[in-house]
Parts: structure tokens; C-alpha cells; sequence
């Protein structure tokens, strides 16, 4: 996406990036009709029209609006429709009730994105220059913000789409984000660790980003330990389906059993079988995805999978799941796979603040820190997380109920 008025050749890296980022949003959503755009499907969701307003709203409100002196705003009742949870920024219209917002109308939202990158182009060829270091901080910041929620855009229509009783396919098979298998399903390869003293968390080096629940780098003790050198899959999931795996409380949380009797939870939520498929393969499960319903992959990482579930699978496999800090130093190493790509992988470590960890001031504060409460720890990346987002020390994190991310798990033991 060329910047208007400026060659490609002139355009600094900071630049590039944005119009690459900013362009990306726009190819993500481009599959889906206007209708499908609107749609908020559960409270945990957004639609995808709401999505490309929020993550512009966020350059208007955190960059152009307190840096770029004579900016005018697109329309100041944005502020308030689109603004997702800072309260320092004032009230915003509720998130369960986003689906109603039928009004803007698409094109205006697009508008409105070509108003604002017209906004920040402006901004960086003649901006202040003694605010410049902070502006290139907050749009590096927006622009990762901003690949968050291409994520969510395809895991939040995903779920859309398998309301719809069609199930209808966000791409063709084979175009569409999906867990990439390890072919046949393998036997299970633990790689020992010594544990002892492990450096985790971000460096904080200048050129490298990372948001701020990565930090402060620290250390922690960890005792011998296995981890499985990859992911649970399908095959291995659907054993322990066949198992009554679904039906034995002694394998849940307490928390998690609740759920499965009042959810009637009984596969992955994705998941269909010969009684309750539209389309049934004799046989065996189907799985829905961003391609459409398919036959299960055996091979392919199990995913769309609540943290109960995950430890209630370790449970039922003599293992356990990995802490965030098992994973952080094992990941990398000679024989760990599926790092990436694939699915977030659940640990077994609440989101918690790191040692000396403190949020910055102002709206910015309220990035991650006050979520820090009654939420478990993702690791990893997804085959919907943007190309280059992901570090090994990126924590994500979800209550342990969700299961409409593509999330599935590795297991650990003790040594």
C-alpha cells in the first residue's frame, strides 16, 4: 500500500511497517461480506467491522490526538463507540453490545482508517521532533497492537461462522489458517531437563519490542523436569475422548467439571461426530476450522480447547502441564517443536505480575497490568498470530473457560 504523496524508496522502515500493518487488517477482513463484518456472535467476541475501527481509534486517541497539534478527530462520538477498556480515556459503549453498532456503516470505518493513516503519514514527516522518540514508540506499539487483533478478527469470525448452520468456510481449505500437523500422529518424545537457575522474560534491549508483562527479566528456580517434545494431538485427544474422558470427574478441576455438566461439554469446541454433523464422515470426528468443516487430522495439533481441558487430558495421561517458566526454558533448545504456528499452548501458571513489574502511567498502564487476576498463561503462537508477532517470551493470556482460541497444550511431568 503506497503512502500517498511519498515514493516507496523515501519511506522510512517505521513507515513501511505501518502501511504494511495497516494494509494487512484490510486483506484479513477482505473474504467476508458486510453482513459478516457486523456480526458479534458471544460477548467474548468482537466483529470484524468494530476490530478495524478499535485498532484506528487506538493511533487517534494514543497518538495523533496528544501529538499532532491541529489534528481534528474523524468524529469525536468514536471515542466513545470504539474505545474497548481504558478508563482513562472516558466512557465507552459496552462490549456485549458491540454487534448493534450497525451504524457507522463499513465504509466509514474505512474512511475513517484513511483519515487517521493520512493523520500519522502527516505526523511523521513533520511532527514535533522533540516528542519523536515517543511517537515512533507509540505507533511501534499500535502497530503490535493492532496485529493482536488480526488474530482476534480470525479467531472472532471463526466463531461466527460456526454459528451459522451452513458452517461456511472464512477461506478455501487449503488458503485457510490452520494447526499444522507433524504428519502421523508420533509417540511421545520427552526431553529432559536439568532445571536449576533460568533467566526469564525479555531482555529489554532498545531494538527489540515487547509489552510490558514480559518484563522485568528475572530468575527463577526450576526443578528437573520432562517436556513433551510436541503437541497433543488430535489422534492423542480422541483417545482420551473414547476413554470417557468427558465423564470421569476425577480428571477435572472442580471448576472444569462444573462446566462440562452445565456446558454438556464432550469433544473440543469445534469438534462434530456422525450425530450432530450437517455433513457426517462416517466413522470418525469432524473438526471445523477457518477452511470449513473437515475430517479430523489425527496428525494435527488438537486445539480450540479450554485450560480444563488441557489439564484435565494431562491428568487422565499421568502427566501435568508445564509453567510458563518450564516452557520459556526448554523452548528453543535442540528437539522442543511446534513452538510456534501451530496453536497457544496452556501452561499451568496463573498471569501474574514478574518481580518488580510496574505498570506504566496513565492510559498506557491499563495495556495489560489490571488484568493480571484469575487468568491462566498461554504460550507460544497460533497459526493465526501474525508473521514476526510472537517471541518466546510473549505471554498470552485467557480464563481457563475459553475455548474459542486456538489453544491446545504440551505436556510435562517431573524428572
Amino acid at each position: 500500500m503506497p503512502v500517498a504523496g511519498l515514493p516507496h524508496t523515501a519511506r522510512s522502515p517505521l513507515q513501511q511497517r505501518y502501511a504494511q500493518v495497516r494494509a494487512r487488517s484490510l486483506e484479513l477482513a477482505a473474504p467476508l461480506s458486510a453482513e459478516d463484518q457486523c456480526v458479534q456472535s458471544m460477548d467474548d467476541a468482537s466483529p470484524t467491522k468494530w476490530h478495524l475501527a478499535h485498532t484506528t481509534w487506538f493511533f487517534e486517541a494514543m497518538v495523533l490526538c496528544p501529538h499532532s497539534p491541529g489534528y481534528r478527530p474523524y468524529d469525536p462520538r468514536y471515542f466513545y463507540l470504539f474505545n474497548s477498556y481504558y478508563e482513562a480515556l472516558g466512557p465507552r459503549h459496552p462490549r456485549p453490545r458491540r454487534g448493534l453498532l450497525t451504524r457507522p456503516a463499513l465504509d466509514e470505518i474505512h474512511a475513517y482508517r484513511r483519515h487517521v493513516d493520512a493523520g500519522v503519514r502527516q505526523l511523521l514527516l513533520d511532527g514535533p521532533a522533540a516528542q519523536r522518540p515517543q511517537i515512533e514508540r507509540l505507533l511501534v506499539l499500535g502497530l503490535q497492537h493492532e496485529q493482536q487483533h488480526q488474530e482476534l478478527l480470525l479467531t472472532d469470525i471463526l466463531h461466527v461462522l460456526w454459528c451459522n448452520p451452513w458452517r461456511p468456510a472464512y477461506l478455501p481449505a487449503g488458503k485457510a489458517p490452520s494447526p499444522r500437523a507433524a504428519g502421523r500422529t508420533p509417540p511421545r518424545r520427552w526431553l529432559s531437563r536439568p532445571g536449576g537457575v533460568a533467566a526469564i522474560g525479555h531482555a529489554d534491549k532498545a531494538a527489540e519490542f515487547a509489552f510490558d508483562n514480559e518484563s522485568p527479566r528475572h530468575e527463577v528456580l526450576l526443578r528437573p523436569y520432562l517436556l513433551d517434545s510436541g503437541l497433543v494431538t488430535c489422534g492423542q485427544y480422541a483417545e482420551f475422548i473414547a476413554d470417557g474422558g468427558y465423564q470421569d470427574a476425577s480428571l477435572w478441576l472442580s471448576d472444569g467439571w462444573a462446566r462440562v455438566r452445565a456446558e454438556g461439554w464432550r469433544a473440543p469446541l469445534y469438534w462434530l461426530n456422525e450425530d450432530d454433523a450437517p455433513a457426517p464422515q462416517p466413522g470418525g470426528w469432524e473438526v471445523f476450522g477457518l477452511g470449513g468443516l473437515q475430517a479430523m487430522d489425527p496428525g494435527a495439533p488438537v486445539s480450540q480447547i479450554s485450560f480444563y481441558e488441557a489439564a484435565a487430558y494431562a491428568q487422565w495421561a499421568d502427566a501435568r502441564l508445564p509453567t510458563e517458566f518450564e516452557w520459556e526454558a526448554a523452548a528453543g533448545e535442540p528437539g522442543f517443536s511446534q513452538a510456534a504456528d501451530s496453536v497457544w499452548q496452556w501452561t499451568r501458571s496463573s498471569y501474574d505480575p514478574y518481580p518488580g513489574f510496574r505498570a506504566q502511567s496513565g492510559a498506557l498502564g491499563e495495556y495489560n497490568g489490571k488484568f493480571m487476576v484469575g487468568q491462566l498463561v498461554l504460550r507460544g503462537a497460533s497459526c493465526a498470530t501474525p508473521p514476526g508477532h510472537g517471541r518466546l517470551t510473549y505471554r498470552n493470556f485467557f480464563p481457563p473457560q475459553a475455548r474459542w482460541q486456538f489453544s491446545g497444550l504440551r505436556l510435562a511431568k517431573d524428572d
